[in-house]
């Protein structure tokens, strides 16, 4: 995992991306983590993250700046209060509203940025960037601060108790 930069710097233990199977069959690279900031990058596969246009589908992009900005949020989850010893925090996506402006083609970088932390919520902002530094997409993000869930080989246990 990329180390903090800044000699004060302290972030909490985040999981690596190969622990979300999804993510990493995607093959996404965890490039940089900071205090309220992370970078990811892919380079798109013919055939694996295309769509019948021979470019990034849609949710290879959405899904690179969704992950980016919950990295971002999560780089913060230490200065949530109300926390147990020992406790691990997550975040879940509550809205995620993007916006595609080209193609995605070749190596994409995803930036994502914590604009505002609230006590249990992080503000985001993301873009996903081309070779030549041109935004592909772009998006904003809400994430909710959560403690993180047990799981088993074969069930999720449900939050607190609470099943809906």
């Amino acid at each position: 995992m990329p180390e903090a930069t800044g000699p004060t710097t302290t972030l909490p233990a985040v999981p690596p991306l190969s622990r979300s199977p999804f993510v990493a069959q995607m093959g996404c690279q965890l490039d940089r983590l900071e205090k309220g900031r992370a970078e990811l990058s892919l380079t798109v596969q013919d055939g694996v993250h295309t769509n019948l246009f021979g470019v990034a589908h849609g949710g290879v992009l959405m899904t690179l700046l969704d992950v980016a900005m919950a990295y971002a949020a999560r780089s913060l989850s230490n200065e949530v209060e109300d926390v147990g010893e020992g406790e691990s925090i997550g975040v879940v996506t509550v809205d995620l509203s993007t916006q595609f402006l080209r193609p995605g083609e070749g190596h994409l970088q995803a930036v994502g940025e914590v604009v505002r932390r609230a006590d249990r919520l992080a503000f985001c902002e993301g873009r996903v960037l081309n070779e030549r530094g041109q935004v592909c997409a772009q998006a904003t993000g809400t994430f909710k601060y959560m403690r993180a869930l047990p799981v088993t080989a074969t069930s999720v246990k449900p939050y607190l108790g609470q099943v809906d």
